[in-house]
């Protein structure tokens, strides 16, 4: 510092602080050796604090305001350096305006996903992110636990400590809410006031205030977000049954259009479908096939058949049945296999069953050709 400054700053002092920039949170009052004459002005902004350090000790704070530095508003500062009787000499002091606006959109979030239990998945991981407002509340607690001597103070040298934090007691808070994981998303309110509270305890011991905490999104891992999505389209589809045999026939349109395409490959896959169609669809074959004129079977659907067939038609298959057992439907199950679930007692004439052709599920013991199923067993032993 040249002499010309050194004389100016002997002059009464104006000390203020204009901030311009957006993330300073703590700046120090340049001063040459420190000294400030009593009688120098003090300007203090809304949303500042001034501070005066006393051998890096808080002595007075000021709030919002103008003031002329005397021994009747430094009452800290006066009784330590004696200037009870009006001695006005330069005394050294450490000014600091703190920023006490709030510092918003403080991005946080989970560096790896957290092992949490839900009670619908059991052990599971989440990822979450989100943005906290914050500000200083209390000017001699943050000053006293983070700034010390730093003449500048910034968001930056904060952020990091503030976002551990917000994920620590933040994912504490998530597990203590016991909402399930698939819930989370209508619950957001709910859930960033509990972590509000929680961390809030947190912020205090610096002397900052939480004014905000929102959460942006509650995610699982790719694979898990995989399966639930599998899992939602098998609750659209519904009925799988019926959905598979709509494949097969829009696969069996296709290959009908393009006979070509397929050479010995789609020769076999077409066979395989024409198999597994048989037993949903032998109820319309047999109906193509046969007429009050023609009872041998061998109208225009059988001479069509015989035509392009080398060899003679497959055996006809009997219709399959499905079973309602424990309120799932079971099935499809063949005579043979309906008989083995009847001698277990598995199917019994109470039993709701379905095949094609049927309107609704009935119950077994009205479905003529299944009452052999149940004429084979024995009578149960009287007095037993």
């Amino acid at each position: 510092m040249g002499l010309f400054d050194k004389i100016r700053n002997e002059f009464v002092d104006i000390i203020e602080w204009v901030d311009n920039s957006t993330d300073t949170i703590v700046w120090k009052f340049p001063r040459y050796q420190n000294e400030i004459k009593m009688g120098a002005q003090l300007t203090v902004r809304e949303g500042q604090a001034a501070v005066f350090l006393n051998e890096g000790v808080v002595a007075d704070v000021f709030q919002p305001g103008r003031y002329e530095l005397t021994t009747q508003n430094m009452p800290i500062m006066t009784t330590i350096r004696g200037w009870k009787y009006g001695f006005n000499s330069p005394f050294k002091a450490d000014v600091y305006f703190v920023n006490l606006r709030q510092f918003v959109n403080q991005k946080w979030g989970t560096k790896n996903p957290i092992m949490l239990r839900d009670p619908e998945f059991g052990p599971i991981r989440l990822r979450a992110f989100g943005n906290f407002s914050f500000q200083v509340k209390d000017v001699t607690v943050f000053m006293k636990q983070l700034v010390a001597t730093t003449p500048v103070f910034t968001v930056e040298d904060i952020t990091e400590q503030l976002r551990n934090i917000a994920v620590s007691r933040g994912m504490d808070a998530i597990a203590e809410s016991k909402i399930p994981a698939l819930d989370l998303a209508s619950n957001y309110d709910e859930v960033s006031a509990l972590i509000q509270q929680k961390i809030g305890v947190d912020f205090d011991e610096l002397g900052l205030s939480l004014t905000k905490f929102l959460i942006e999104n509650i995610s699982f891992p790719e694979e898990v977000e995989k399966a639930l999505d599998k899992r939602s389209s098998m609750g659209v589809v519904g009925n799988l049954g019926a959905y598979a045999q709509f494949q097969a026939a829009n696969s069996m349109e296709k290959a009908a259009d393009n006979p070509n395409s397929g050479g010995i490959v789609g020769a076999g896959f077409g066979a395989g479908l024409g198999a597994g169609m048989v037993g949903q669809m032998g109820n319309v074959f047999q109906q193509n096939s046969f007429d009050g004129n023609n009872p041998t079977g061998t109208g225009s659907a059988a001479v069509a058949s015989s035509a392009g067939a080398v060899g003679p038609p497959p055996l006809p298959k009997t219709a399959a049945y499905y079973l309602a057992i424990k309120g799932k439907q079971e099935g499809p199950f063949d005579p043979e296999q309906l008989r083995g679930l009847v001698k277990e007692g598995t199917m019994t004439l109470a039993t709701l069953v379905w095949k094609e052709g049927l309107e609704n599920w009935i119950e077994a013991e009205k479905v003529s050709e299944l009452q052999d199923l149940f004429s084979q067993n024995p009578p149960p032993i009287p007095g037993v």
